[in-house]
């Protein structure tokens, strides 16, 4: 053994394994498209708080997944050590939208894809899922359930109140009902007919009503 090889490293033989400007083009491409996913969530996020922190962590996503399949497609070796380490990782952080999932497979399905080479699909196919969940995303069906929080005064303010609903909607299900002496308050599931809702303007206005609200029924509802 001569004096060079003891200060040989193969930790610097890896430093061109991978070309500078085949990093610079797959990291900004990456986040060219981490941006566009950013965008498509913007634009049909339709929860109740937006969360800015998840858009960007959507754009970083796509980066490191990208980085990462770089430094292992470069070293066969190092897969097999990147395939452990990622193994022991946890995720905590509860997922509240189901929507949610989709966009961050997505950001990393973006990053395996670059990184490996397969530039027209990463593109193509991401302006294709981005234009398909603009399409479903924003589209309003009147068929999405409402809920109905009716308070009336008695029994035949609550009778005259339903009966009311009942005729400007097209479906309308009790689903909780609370009676106390001198008023009577009720959770009710309604389906539009269309877009307008003056008629709980109208239901406001019957006798013994005391307060109509509408509300957006998203699913979480327990009763």
């Amino acid at each position: 053994m001569t004096f060079k090889d003891i200060f040989k490293s193969s930790f610097l033989e890896n430093v061109t394994a991978v070309s500078i400007l085949d990093i610079v083009i797959a990291l900004v491409l990456a986040f060219c498209l981490g941006l566009f996913i950013f965008y498509i969530y913007k634009k049909t996020y339709s929860g109740v708080l937006y969360s800015s922190s998840f858009g960007v962590t959507l754009v970083a996503l796509t980066m490191i997944t990208t980085l990462v399949i770089l430094a292992v497609t470069s070293n066969v070796v190092l897969s097999l050590g990147m395939v452990g380490a990622l193994s022991i990782v946890r995720f905590r952080t509860a997922i509240k939208e189901p929507l949610d999932i989709a966009f961050l497979f997505w950001a990393i399905a973006d990053g395996i894809v670059l990184a490996a080479g397969m530039i027209p699909l990463a593109v193509f196919g991401s302006v294709l899922i981005g234009v398909v969940i603009l399409v479903f995303a924003n589209h309003k069906d009147m068929s999405n359930p409402y809920i109905v929080v009716l308070r009336t005064n008695g029994h035949e303010s609550e009778t005259k109140a339903v009966e009311f609903l009942k005729s400007h909607v097209k479906k309308c299900v009790v689903k909780s009902k609370t009676a106390q002496k001198g008023f009577v308050e009720l959770n009710l599931e309604i389906r539009l007919q269309d877009e307008n809702t003056d008629f709980v303007n109208e239901l406001a206005d019957v006798d013994g009503v005391e307060s109509a609200v509408l509300v957006s029924y998203n699913g979480d509802y327990m009763g």
